[in-house]
């Protein structure tokens, strides 16, 4: 459950700056006045954060993980 979450968290640091480009063309081409995009841009980056949070605590964790066992088998 937990490696499915990092795994979806993983996938969305590559794809939410896509998104986000994407997001920037259509605005671009349907322009009238306003750049709606931004707010697109602001949850998108908070969601950015949290999932970059949720891998770097997993790698921390696996990481920690990986020493332990080595640090057991030198014993």
């Amino acid at each position: 459950m937990i490696m499915c979450r990092t795994f979806r968290a993983v996938k969305f640091l590559f794809m939410g700056p896509v998104i986000l480009v994407m997001l920037a063309v259509i605005n671009t081409m349907t322009y009238h006045g306003e750049w709606w995009v931004k707010w697109c841009a602001l949850g998108i980056g908070i969601a950015w954060v949290f999932s970059l949070l949720r891998v770097i605590r997993m790698m921390i964790l696996v990481g920690g993980l990986a020493a332990l066992v080595a640090y057991l088998r030198k014993r």
